[in-house]
């Protein structure tokens, strides 16, 4: 079975396209707002890093491990981040959610639970995936409370999993099976409605994502 790129994912809040080099400029602006890069615990491009950075993803995309999205605002245009299908595993199928980093001023905007609705509405109801994975540092507390808040179980701690730059970094895994994914949808439209209700510029839940 091959999991082959979705194309755009529209939502009422976020748009997803597939990751190309003409988003470069819009995305180095967005990962301008709020100096992300500069967050210890997470590997976000800086803005002279972003074109490598897009290449990298490219590369993953040709070689069959990662699916690359830019997120854009839906009523603005504005690019607001970088998102992926990754460490995809078609003979299963299964995937993970990752490598996923928004600009500061869409925090808390309703894009991010749209974005992950989209992208697990089309691993469950597309490719019929068995389950979905999330990874994230033990040290990024925002991750793990944003994660844990679409509805995916934590299923363990990585321990020395990975080197990151100046530390031995331990992973936390969760995951949303197919069982799940009902619920789970529910939630997520949920709190999308509420943003679509209290209307650009409020902020009806914790700034999460």
């Amino acid at each position: 079975m091959s999991l082959d790129h979705p194309g755009t994912l529209r939502g009422r809040l976020v748009t997803l396209e597939p990751l190309t080099p003409e988003h470069h400029d819009g995305l180095v602006a967005a990962v301008q707002d709020g100096e992300l890069w500069r967050l210890w615990y997470t590997s976000i491009p800086s803005p002279e890093e972003m074109a490598a950075e897009i290449d990298r993803r490219l590369g993953e995309q040709r070689a069959g491990t990662m699916l690359p999205f830019t997120a854009r605002r839906s009523d603005t245009g504005r690019v607001i981040g970088m998102t992926t299908f990754m460490n995809i595993d078609a003979a299963t199928p299964r995937v993970e959610i990752g490598s996923t980093w928004n600009a500061a001023g869409a925090q808390g905007t309703g894009t991010n639970p749209e974005s992950k609705l989209l992208l697990l509405r089309h691993a469950f109801e597309v490719w019929d995936c068995p389950a979905v994975e999330f990874r994230t540092d033990f040290n990024n507390h925002q991750s793990r409370e944003a994660i844990a808040r679409l509805g995916a179980k934590q299923d363990g701690v990585l321990r020395a999993h990975r080197r990151a730059p100046g530390y031995l970094r331990d992973t936390v895994v969760f995951s949303i099976t197919r069982p799940e994914w009902p619920g789970v949808r529910l939630g997520l439209e949920h709190r999308i409605q509420r943003h679509l209700a209290a209307g650009p510029g409020t902020d009806p839940e914790p700034r999460l994502g």
